[in-house]
C-alpha cells in the first residue's frame, strides 16, 4: 500500500472535497467537524482528535491557513506551514479529511460541511462555539471533549525557546 499517496488524498479542497462530502451522506456516514491551527501536534491533540472522531463515522478537521493563524496568533505563527501541518494531521489514522480555511473562523466551513457533529475543547461552552446554529438547526449536536492538562503549543514553544536560551 502506498501510505504516501493514501495521506495526500485525504487533503481536500473545492470540488473533491465536495464531491467526498456527497459520498459520505449517500453512504449515510455521521460526520464530525472539528477545527484548529495543529501547529505543532502534541499528544493533547491527539487526544482531542481521537475522541472527537469516536462520535461519528468520518472526521473532517478544518485547517487554518498560515495568514488565518497568523492573524490569530500573531507574526511568529505558525511554525509549521499549512501543508505540512495538513499532511501530519492526515496521516492520522482517525482523520478522515483535512480542509483549509482562510477565514478566522471556520463558519464559512460549517456550513458547507453539515456536521452531524461538532466538536471542540471544554473550554468552549457549546452554545458559544462557532456553527453552533448550523448544527443544532439540523438537529445536530454541538459537544466538547475535555483537553489535556500539561500540552499546548504554546507551552511547547516556550519550552523550545528556554532550552534555546
Amino acid at each position: 500500500m502506498n501510505y504516501f499517496e493514501k495521506i495526500k488524498n485525504k487533503i481536500l479542497e473545492g470540488e473533491g472535497f465536495e464531491k467526498w462530502l456527497d459520498e459520505c451522506r449517500k453512504n449515510g456516514k455521521r460526520i464530525v467537524f472539528t477545527n484548529g491551527c495543529f501547529d505543532i501536534l502534541h499528544r493533547g491533540h491527539v487526544e482531542y482528535l481521537s475522541k472527537a472522531a469516536a462520535f461519528g463515522d468520518v472526521m473532517v478537521v478544518g485547517l487554518n491557513t498560515d495568514a488565518s493563524v497568523k492573524r490569530l496568533k500573531g507574526p511568529s505563527r505558525p511554525v509549521n506551514d499549512e501543508y505540512a501541518r495538513a499532511f501530519v494531521l492526515a496521516g492520522l489514522e482517525f482523520v478522515s479529511a483535512v480542509v483549509l480555511f482562510d477565514e478566522d473562523t471556520p463558519y464559512n466551513l460549517i456550513k458547507k460541511v453539515q456536521p452531524d457533529f461538532l466538536v471542540k475543547g471544554s473550554d468552549y461552552k457549546p452554545e458559544n462555539i462557532v456553527g453552533y446554529d448550523i448544527v443544532t438547526a439540523k438537529g445536530g449536536k454541538v459537544v466538547t471533549v475535555d483537553l489535556v492538562e500539561g500540552f499546548s503549543t504554546t507551552k511547547t514553544i516556550e519550552k523550545m525557546s528556554a532550552v534555546q536560551h
